[in-house]
């Protein structure tokens, strides 16, 4: 994330200010209008000449008092049933593969995990988690091509609980935020998992690429309203990704970032850590 580092080189350069050219930048970091005008403003009531250190010493300041010490994660039921995990998203935000890799990190800290391939419209997302499973040694519940999603999910709960696993990740199908019969599906999928066990799903997180921007925070806003989301997983973190939009979706919506995704192997995925996040953004 060399955003800010390349802000700070501009800046720096600069004998004056440019109040509406920084506030255009912090906007471009995707801290949204509101929170590149209390970032300005800040700077604008200490009166006197601003460098570039004061920038960066507003904008840490400012994104620390905005996101949460605390995020929810995971945790084994202690009834002894599957946790059960939700993503949904739209497509192509590297949700299958959060799905993976969000498998092998509960995996790792020595969890049986299951996986449900819900996204039964695309045979391609269905094999990709497949060959996920099949590397990470964690099975995978399919069902036929063109099945209800919610019966996968239902089928892959009854599995996890037979086999006392302690989590299940369901991988749904990528839709448009605006598509309401789309969004209608998710309702459903919930309430039939919840036939198994009635506070299924324990944990629904949105997964969302930290490149779209402030397109994520609508997307955030349509799925919260379609089904309540826990949290979120914000991808592609290595690449283009300013970050700024999981201080926007927690400002606006009150929805934590739970998870990061870092790069495209399995292990590049880790739990948010508002303090480290902080110091790697900027």
């Amino acid at each position: 994330m060399g955003f800010f580092k390349s802000l700070y080189n501009k800046i720096t350069n600069r004998a004056e200010i440019e109040w509406e050219e920084l506030e255009a930048d912090l906007i471009a970091a995707d801290l949204g209008v509101k929170g590149a005008m209390a970032i300005t403003d800040e700077l604008r009531a200490l009166g006197r000449k601003i460098t570039a250190d004061d920038v960066i010493a507003a904008a840490r300041e400012h994104i620390g008092k905005r996101l949460p010490a605390s995020h929810p994660l995971p945790e084994l039921r202690s009834d002894g049933l599957p946790t059960v995990i939700m993503l949904v998203g739209v497509n192509g935000v590297g949700k299958t593969t959060s799905a993976a890799k969000l498998a092998h990190w509960l995996h790792r800290q020595g969890h049986s995990v299951m996986l449900a391939a819900a996204d039964t419209f695309r045979a391609a997302a269905v094999e990709q988690l497949e060959q996920w499973g099949q590397r990470l040694h964690i099975p995978v519940v399919r069902g036929n091509a063109n099945a209800d999603p919610s019966s996968v999910c239902f089928t892959a709960h009854q599995k996890a609980i037979a086999a006392k696993t302690g989590f299940l990740i369901c991988d749904t199908a990528g839709r448009l935020h605006t598509r309401h019969n789309l969004m209608e599906e998710l309702g459903k999928i919930r309430r039939v998992m919840g036939k198994n066990d009635p506070t299924a799903p324990h944990l629904t997180l949105l997964v969302v690429d930290a490149s779209t921007g402030a397109n994520a925070l609508q997307q955030a806003k349509e799925f919260h309203k379609a089904c309540p989301l826990d949290g979120l997983i914000v991808t592609k973190m290595d690449g283009s990704g300013k970050g700024g939009i999981a201080v926007s979706i927690h400002e606006q919506l009150k929805i934590p970032t739970c998870f990061l995704g870092t790069g495209e192997e399995p292990g590049a995925f880790e739990a948010f850590d508002r303090e480290k996040f902080i110091h790697e953004m900027i």
